[in-house]
């Protein structure tokens, strides 16, 4: 199997890395600085499984040909065009892996191919791009969870789980990946809008008596994602409300990440699909939607007027 990854930043650099290191073939789409860097440095990986510097094989856009399979880990704002960028490589048999936060991504990938090119994707891992290109991994949590939409298991399913197993990425075949993608948009929201609207960790956010503020927004979200939605297994719901108002909690998104070094945010695959997905079902949001307005108010103010999706 041959595995196009898209991006060689924070996660696209650390799975592909992870899958090269594993022998997978594996070829980084970069644009060209970044191609020059990795030519000239290696992939930098900084990580509590192992540090490693590796020399991926690495092309840019027009040198593609079909491939059969697609990693996907661009941001939501920077979707359509790496859709324009990976069509000489999607062919009807190519499986894409988006490994990307919402939902909104699946439908617009959908329109632009084939329903049958996607797998279901979640993915767990804390990593983040340094300035100089390392990608390093902040905690040992990697957990990347991947199955066809209907839960069967195809033969191509089980060629991509032979694939993928073997390398340091935490990867699982899942027979219920829909709902694991829908609990991972509930788990994002959550963390993202908590934290950076209070500008916090949340052990920090729990210090200033911020639980109640917390769990109130969780279950604004809960909501909107059990009527638009897969329900959430109750299991997951009592985990994420613990893991969102532990006392002590270094925990942190990547969105507020982001934000703190300046760096456009996903506000509106994150956070403003859901608000507005709650409004077509009727529902009211006041709290997601306050966190909403925050953000956007930021996205503005640093990178022009922010277009919500169509």
């Amino acid at each position: 199997m041959r595995l196009l990854v898209v991006g060689a930043g924070s996660t696209g650099g650390y799975l592909g890395g992870r899958l090269a290191q594993a022998g997978r073939d594996v070829t980084f789409l970069v644009r060209p600085m970044r191609a020059a860097q990795l030519r000239a440095e290696g992939l930098r990986l900084v990580s509590p499984h192992g540090d490693a510097t590796l020399h991926p094989k690495v092309v840019t856009a027009g040198e593609l040909t079909s491939l059969d399979a697609v990693l996907l880990t661009v941001k939501g704002f920077q979707l359509e065009a790496a859709l324009d960028d990976i069509a000489p490589a999607v062919g009807q048999e190519t499986m894409i892996l988006p490994v990307l936060n919402g939902m909104r991504h699946m439908e617009i990938i959908a329109r632009r191919f084939l329903p049958r090119n996607l797998v279901g994707c979640a993915l767990k891992v804390a990593t983040t791009l340094e300035d100089d290109g390392r990608i390093v991994q902040l905690n040992p949590l990697q957990d990347l969870a991947y199955g066809e939409l209907d839960g069967n298991t195809t033969p191509r399913i089980a060629a991509l789980d032979q694939f993928m197993q073997g390398a340091t990425i935490g990867a699982r075949l899942s027979g219920v990946i829909r709902r694991e993608m829908w609990e991972k948009w509930i788990l994002l929201a959550g963390l993202g809008t908590v934290t950076c609207l209070m500008r916090g960790t949340i052990g920090e956010i729990e210090a200033c008596a911020g639980g109640t503020f917390v769990l109130q927004l969780l279950d604004e979200i809960v909501t909107i994602v059990t009527t638009i939605g897969e329900s959430p297994s109750e299991g997951f719901v009592q985990a994420t409300r613990e893991k969102l108002t532990t006392k002590g909690s270094p925990l942190a998104s990547s969105m507020y990440r982001d934000l703190l070094r300046k760096r456009p945010i996903e506000a509106e695959d994150i956070v403003g699909d859901m608000v507005r997905r709650g409004a077509e079902a009727g529902l009211t949001a006041p709290l997601l939607s306050a966190a909403y307005i925050h953000l956007r108010v930021y996205q503005n103010r640093n990178y022009g007027v922010s277009i919500a999706p169509s």
